[in-house]
């Protein structure tokens, strides 16, 4: 049972210790803090393997986040169709069923892969480990995780790419930065996605981006609708840029 949001995993659905059954409180609290701290840490082990791997093959990883239904893979299908004639790209999958997104992604002509988190509500660094093994590392340019749609445990998992991504789209709550602030001071971006409903919708847009900053005030803003294309090329030059970083 993953500790931090709840879910379980694999490595840790069957054990063989002894447990100390006592009620008492501090014994509880002891033990959540060292199992939780066990599951992070090796967590950021395996992250600190995936991401030299990824330097050392030159790739540019990024970790697209967000809650469901803010346009992640919409704003993906936008991004590689445009892009795909100047960057070598390839997309990993985060759901907890079905493969309907990877089946978008590979429309595109982009390698794709999909990892089924079941009852796990997060990607972590060993599913991204196993999720490169189909790819060629030395014929790629910028890999793209589009984790499962969540705004809490994704936040606290490292999976070894140099920046996360927070795609929050004008449907949701100006006050989502604020509500959720570890996912939106643990992101370099903000994408705040589908600006083309703004006319139809009672949603504030320097409100968010002030909250935003006010909880980290060196994300970058990017105000997009992967629907219409409008804002996309600023995008487009930050992913450029860091590609040559």
């Amino acid at each position: 049972m993953c500790t931090t949001c709840g879910c379980p995993t694999a490595e840790h659905d069957h054990h063989d210790h002894e447990h100390d059954h006592s009620d008492s409180h501090e014994s509880k609290k002891r033990s959540i803090i060292t199992i939780e701290e066990d599951i992070l840490g090796k967590n950021n082990r395996l992250a600190g393997f995936n991401r030299a791997l990824f330097r050392e093959k030159g790739i540019f990883v990024l970790n697209l986040v967000s809650s469901p239904g803010s346009g992640k893979t919409t704003l993906l299908e936008r991004t590689l169709r445009d892009l795909s004639g100047s960057f070598r790209f390839a997309v990993i999958e985060g759901d907890q069923q079905t493969d309907n997104d990877a089946q978008r992604i590979a429309a595109t002509g982009v390698p794709v892969r999909q990892i089924n988190t079941g009852a796990g509500c997060h990607l972590d660094a060993h599913m991204i480990m196993h999720g490169t093994e189909g790819f060629d590392l030395d014929k790629l340019d910028i890999l793209l995780i589009e984790n499962v749609g969540n705004l809490v445990c994704p936040a606290a998992f490292d999976l070894g790419e140099q920046h996360k991504v927070a795609v929050l789209s004008v449907t949701e709550g100006e006050d989502k930065p604020l509500k959720y602030p570890q996912m939106f001071r643990n992101s370099t971006v903000m994408l705040l996605n589908k600006t083309d409903l703004l006319p139809h919708l009672d949603f504030d847009v320097e409100k968010c981006k002030q909250y935003a900053r006010r909880v980290n005030p060196d994300i970058t803003i990017f105000e997009v609708s992967a629907r219409s294309g409008e804002g996309m090329p600023a995008w487009y030059q930050w992913l450029k840029a860091g590609t040559i970083s």
